[in-house]
């Protein structure tokens, strides 16, 4: 069943090349069998066809405590075939990242509670804009000089923004992302929707869940594991 989950995260200095193995499922990783697809994007002429090397540039050329990367980790509706997944994804890569150096996975493992799939999507982006500048690595991720931008590095989209701007922009991600969504599962004939705000604004009456983890599942009874899934079917009624 089709819900809203949009988590926004960013990745320092050091995190950016080990989260793309990661989600990639590459080097330690490519024993995880819950990978469905992945690509990339944007990136500049020296690493056009190894973003690997994008983010291991970022994580040895980025100002100290500088983020690399950002990521939205994504649900995706089940509702949806994979193919149309991807039709989606693309879509939300257009809307959301723009023209700026990306890289994503899809994955699909199976719900520790429940037994069903948890399709979702990590997409991982650079905060560094292109400008149509040839520039080596080490320049890309310099810091950027307004009046010889040639001289710089890329500038940063967050760079100058206040607190108001920066949360009025996720808000706008969170209900691009739903509305995204719900004109995929309108053109493949189906009746969920999605909703990006609060229970509150949705005038809905109940706590939200926390989130549990597979670790805390594994350690619950079964009477429990079916406790929590009944109370989300009624929930869901």
């Amino acid at each position: 069943m089709a819900s809203f989950h949009l988590t926004i995260k960013s990745g320092k200095k050091s995190t950016a090349s080990n989260h793309a193995a990661y989600i990639t499922r590459q080097g330690k990783y490519v024993n995880k069998e819950d990978l469905v697809f992945t690509g990339y994007g944007n990136m500049p002429s020296w690493a056009q066809d190894n973003p690997a090397a994008f983010w291991k540039a970022g994580d040895k050329y980025e100002r100290a405590n500088g983020a690399v990367y950002r990521e939205h980790e994504i649900a995706l509706p089940e509702e949806l075939t994979h193919e149309q997944q991807k039709e989606l994804v693309d879509d939300m890569i257009s809307a959301m990242v723009g023209d700026k150096p990306y890289q994503y996975a899809v994955h699909a493992p199976i719900s520790s509670l429940e037994g069903s799939t948890n399709t979702h999507l990590h997409l991982m982006f650079s905060d560094r804009m292109q400008d149509g500048i040839e520039r080596s690595p080490e320049q890309t991720f310099s810091r950027y000089n307004a009046k010889q931008p040639e001289n710089g590095g890329c500038k940063k989209d967050s760079g100058g923004k206040n607190r108001l701007v920066l949360r009025d922009e996720v808000i706008n991600t969170r209900k691009t992302c739903a509305e995204l969504q719900n004109a995929a599962l309108e053109k493949h004939g189906h009746a969920a929707r999605v909703d990006h705000r609060s229970l509150k604004a949705q005038g809905i009456n109940r706590v939200p869940e926390s989130h549990l983890g597979p670790t805390r599942i594994q350690g619950m009874s079964e009477g429990d594991k079916a406790c929590i899934v009944k109370k989300r079917r009624k929930h869901d009624a």
